[in-house]
């Protein structure tokens, strides 16, 4: 296939409309990475989370005959896991990266192993009927030329992302609990001596997290897909943790960086019909996540450079204001 038509496939609707959906299962885990980065921990284990909540989802949802009952238990998955990690963090002062690799190497051997008791397979769940979550057909905007091929007609976790979006901007600067978890993050010893139970906010974030991390994992399992593959998040819970460092540890930055990396991800598709070796297609999303931390620590290098600069600035205005006194 000619560079041509492949850039011409990329500024279609469908290739934006498939950015959108690869971004989903992304921007869920990030805001989830987000919540608990700013509580003043980090869920290094989104990744198992994700698979545990893709797992339990299909599995549940197969045996019950309900996408509801499905999704609800995919979610309270990846809350069992989070929670796990959290106590171990809080209440057993376990070193948080340590647990969450363990947590997810875990998850990993654990999905298989359960998948293998489950169907007899250690591949994928292909021999159980999951569900799979609907998709939304949006009156009005589908008949817009262009903009209703890309907007209408996603499954139902595409919408549920922007939407948790605005919802975790509100819970973070506008709610009591939001203002009390990003202090805990900022300053535990200042927060805990106004009253604040650091320890069960941060607990708190973990839950959430982990029910985020968790729809992102169903996301695969029940809309991208309709079945359960061994490590088929790839690690898609780490490139989330990178967008919220990327995004400047704000919701829509957040948003807005993995949609970036969702974007490389569904142009290394497309860069998959041309006769590119398909090692260095796969590494794309991969290189734009590193590529994404460099950029990352570079701004922030800059702006420590900058406040370090204004601070000699002023110390330089106050000794020679005080030498011409």
């Amino acid at each position: 296939m000619s560079f041509e038509v492949v850039l011409r496939s990329i500024l279609s609707a469908a290739f934006l409309a498939s950015v959108l959906r690869i971004s989903a299962p992304l921007i869920l885990p990030a805001l989830g990475g987000l919540l608990t980065e700013l509580s003043g921990a980090i869920n290094i284990a989104l990744e198992g989370q994700m698979l545990t909540g893709a797992f339990v989802g299909v599995v549940v949802s197969a045996y019950s005959g309900s996408v509801f009952l499905g999704v609800i238990a995919g979610i309270l998955g990846g809350m069992a896991v989070a929670f796990l990690l959290g106590y171990f963090h809080l209440y057993l002062d376990t070193n948080i990266i340590l647990a969450g690799t363990a947590i997810n190497i875990l998850a990993s051997g654990g999905t298989i192993f359960l998948l293998y008791v489950f169907t007899g397979d250690k591949g994928n769940s292909s021999s159980l009927a999951s569900g799979m979550v609907p998709v939304i057909h949006i009156p009005l905007i589908e008949k817009i030329p262009f903009i209703g091929e890309i907007i209408s007609g996603q499954h139902i976790f595409v919408y549920l992302a922007f939407i948790l979006t605005w919802l975790v901007a509100v819970f973070l600067y506008r709610t009591p609990m939001g203002a009390h978890l990003r202090a805990g993050g900022e300053n535990p010893s200042a927060a805990a001596s106004v009253g604040i139970n650091v320890k069960q906010i941060q607990m708190i974030a973990f839950l959430m997290s982990g029910a985020l991390a968790a729809m992102g994992g169903l996301t695969l399992s029940m809309a991208y897909l309709t079945l359960f593959q061994r490590d088929m998040t790839a690690g898609r819970g780490f490139i989330a943790l990178a967008a919220v460092y990327l995004g400047g540890r704000k919701p829509w930055g957040t948003l807005i960086a993995a949609i970036i990396f969702g974007a490389a991800d569904a142009l290394s598709n497309q860069f998959g019909s041309m006769n590119i070796p398909s090692q260095l297609v796969q590494m794309i999303p991969y290189a734009a996540t590193i590529i994404a931390l460099v950029v990352y620590a570079l701004r922030e290098q800059a702006i420590v450079r900058e406040r370090q600069r204004r601070f000699m600035d002023q110390q330089a205005t106050v000794v020679k204001s005080g030498g011409e006194a």
